[in-house]
């Protein structure tokens, strides 16, 4: 179990919703975060919020109440992580054409989503390899190639993915080899395994289901079963243990490059700087 005695705690959230009054509330949202002394980013699109903020316990409550207060997101579900230092540097509110970029406007996850496995669930899939219908379960990574290699479920399909705009298409290629199974897609928070689903769906897979909360609800309740190294955050602590503890590592926000070690004492914060490669 992760401690809670750490000052600050870190919250992830998103949910898919019509959302037509963004410009409007951007300046409510900003308002509100900053006399919080919030930190993070939050994306406002017309298909809803995704958001990543990070505060003292009694400012994110308050927060969260006064999200709620919206009808829209009144059981907007959130993971949360604990920290004893700040890991933004700043607060942005941003205007999104999609949350997560796809490409593809005709998913619409309000509007129905796909089937969902929680994490104690998908540990007993696991365990025994085959779903309650005695299907191979096979896990599919929706993330970007550099996030896998950060760490991932035992066996998981990756498409080497550079961006999850790509994802569609690649997956259309293997519905053949993947029709007699049940595969249940990942990402980090579910976002974009949510949306991978739907669109799996739609194309025709029978058996798809989203890992619900992500890689970071799987960790926050089972730990690390059936799971190799740690999972990439796009904050200062750039990668979570399964205990929900950063790594040790300090890796490149765009390529996931590991720029101080482990072995090294006193990780600086580098949230926002790039490894040599990308700074070319």
């Amino acid at each position: 179990m992760q401690s809670t005695t750490a000052p600050i705690v870190n919250i992830a959230a998103y949910k898919f919703i019509s959302f037509d009054d963004t410009a409007e509330k951007r300046p409510q949202f900003q308002d509100m975060c900053r006399e919080l002394d919030l930190k993070g980013t939050i994306l406002l699109s017309p298909e809803g919020i995704n958001l990543f903020l990070a505060g003292v316990r009694e400012s994110i409550d308050r927060f969260l109440a006064w999200l709620r207060s919206d009808a829209r997101f009144a059981d907007i579900e959130v993971k949360e992580s604990y920290s004893d230092e700040q890991p933004f540097k700043r607060m942005m509110v941003k205007l999104k054409r999609e949350i997560i970029t796809m490409k593809l406007p005709l998913i619409q996850p309000e509007k129905g989503r796909a089937p969902a496995v929680d994490a104690k669930t998908l540990k007993r899939w696991l365990d025994t390899g085959v779903d309650d219908d005695g299907k191979p379960v096979v896990m599919m990574d929706t993330r970007n190639a550099f996030e896998v290699d950060v760490g991932t479920f035992d066996n998981t399909l990756d498409y080497r993915i550079r961006k999850f705009s790509e994802f569609p298409e690649v997956v259309a290629k293997h519905k053949d080899e993947l029709a007699d199974k049940t595969v249940v897609t990942f990402c980090t928070g579910g976002i974009r395994c949510e949306k991978a689903a739907i669109h799996m769906q739609n194309i025709g897979y029978e058996r798809v289901y989203q890992l619900e909360g992500g890689i970071l609800k799987y960790f926050e309740e089972v730990g690390g079963a059936h799971y190799t190294g740690s999972c990439f955050v796009f904050d200062y602590r750039t990668a979570l243990t399964p205990e929900l503890k950063p790594s040790g590592e300090i890796r490149c926000k765009d390529c996931g490059a590991v720029i101080k070690g482990q072995e090294e004492e006193e990780p600086v914060l580098i949230y926002g700087k790039l490894c040599k490669q990308c700074a070319v």
